[in-house]
């Protein structure tokens, strides 16, 4: 559904409406180019703290990459990346300040401000610990700062080891699928399996699995992948196999209409995929519903129901393929949250709790999987343009959209292009991250 407000906002008569008037005005986000995906361009603005560990692999990846370095000549404007990893007292932090101080006004609109930071488990002491926590309010601070023109600002946290695995979320976080990914932190650790890929189309060769895939995000997810080179099996109910049908057709991949409640379904979903290579790269749990109501109104069906499709079904699904060695050496299972499962929502108690519990997913799964070579990460997603919101009456609609730094709701697409980036092969040291794709939106911010 188009949002109006940012058509016009965005229009030559509208700014200077809403100028005048001193209303917000969102800026129309940059997505990817879909006949040039990954491709950086662009100048950057590159600092370092005193004693910074990641000099080195950030000028790499901006060498790599063809990234300008520098200033602002001529009035250019940028990207911001600062390494504060050095960064290990009260005075130090100083540095940090002086460095955007100074390099905000560089930040071009649809701008990326990446900081590097040490994960606490990889700091020398207690107070040094202590201050790179710092580096998240900062950031959050930071994004809330500079959202009205459509810039971004993340944090990677690096842990024991991640140097090596920097170069996918600095990537990530500078290109333009990263658009309505705000005010998160992305955790790099040492790769658990090989991370060889071409950086444009990372998934040649490989076969991924995309639940709830005939539309909406679902299927927005299969065309990203699709895009990147992977061969798509959609699952979706058996009434919307017609759709699914014309959907997988049209990228090349196959279609699999299933109930993923029904018994047995999850164990048919793992002897099609060995029926079809016996490898599989990729899980991508998106399947889901809503069934709302005030908790003291709730049937047992609307919570059981949606517990089976948002939860139940994951779950078994999990246990079928991580019984056999399909997903072993570089496979990614990806679930889909929600913010609904992080702050909560009214009326959503049944969907609120299965979206934490994949959360939960995530965060049990992360060291066993890690073990096997696996990766395991989950999105949550905000307010997203999508038939279901296009159904929410107009003025909590419109709430929905302004309340985050960004001051508009994301496309489908956002969603899944945080999703390609965990699939990616270059991505196996990003494990156990759940990050929101909501534009820092202020719910349970």
């Amino acid at each position: 559904m188009s949002d109006t407000y940012l058509e016009l906002a965005n229009s030559n008569l509208g700014k200077k409406l809403f100028s005048a008037m001193g209303l917000p005005e969102p800026v129309t986000l940059v997505r990817e180019d879909p006949k040039e995906p990954h491709k950086l361009s662009g100048q950057v603005l590159w600092g370092n703290s005193h004693g910074a560990a990641f000099e080195d692999a950030i000028g790499q990846c901006l060498k790599e990459n063809k990234l300008i370095v520098g200033g602002t000549p001529m009035g250019v404007k940028g990207h911001l990346i600062y390494d504060a990893s050095g960064i290990a007292s009260a005075e130090q932090s100083s540095q940090l300040h002086t460095f955007f101080q100074q390099s905000l006004k560089a930040l071009a609109p649809n701008g990326r401000v990446i900081v590097v930071g040490l994960k606490s488990s990889a700091t020398n002491d207690v107070e040094q610990g202590t201050v790179q926590r710092g580096l998240h309010g900062f950031i959050k601070s930071l994004a809330k700062e500079i959202g009205r023109n459509g810039a971004t600002a993340n944090l990677i946290l690096v842990d024991k080891g991640g140097e090596v695995s920097l170069q996918a979320p600095l990537r990530f976080l500078l290109s333009a699928g990263s658009a309505f990914l705000n005010a998160q932190i992305l955790t790099a650790a040492s790769p658990v399996a090989s991370m060889a890929a071409d950086w444009q189309r990372p998934l040649v060769g490989k076969t991924v699995v995309v639940t709830g895939a005939a539309r909406g995000i679902g299927l927005a997810i299969a065309k990203v992948l699709s895009r990147d080179g992977a061969m798509v099996i959609g699952v979706d109910v058996p009434q919307s196999e017609v759709d699914l049908i014309s959907v997988m057709s049209s990228l090349g991949g196959m279609a699999l209409p299933l109930d993923i409640t029904d018994h047995g379904a999850a164990v048919h979903l793992r002897d099609y995929c060995l029926t079809k290579g016996g490898e599989l790269h990729a899980i991508i749990h998106n399947a889901g519903i809503t069934r709302d109501k005030m908790l003291s109104r709730m049937s047992d069906h609307q919570w059981n129901m949606l517990m089976q499709v948002n939860l139940g079904s994951v779950q078994r699904i999990n246990s079928a393929l991580l019984d056999t060695d399909l997903l072993d050496n570089g496979g990614k299972i990806i679930g889909v949250a929600s913010i609904s499962g992080i702050a909560g929502n009214v009326g959503q108690t049944n969907y609120a709790f299965s979206k934490s519990a994949v959360i939960g997913m995530v965060e049990t799964l992360a060291d066993s999987c890690a073990a096997r070579g696996i990766t395991i990460n989950a999105v949550a997603p905000g307010f997203i343009e999508t038939q279901m919101t296009a159904a929410i009456p107009f003025l909590t609609r419109q709430m929905g959209r302004r309340l985050s730094s960004l001051g508009q709701g994301g496309l489908p697409i956002d969603v899944a292009e945080v999703i390609g980036f965990f699939v990616s092969p270059q991505a196996a040291g990003i494990n156990g991250n759940v990050v929101r794709v909501c534009g820092q939106s202020l719910l349970g911010a």
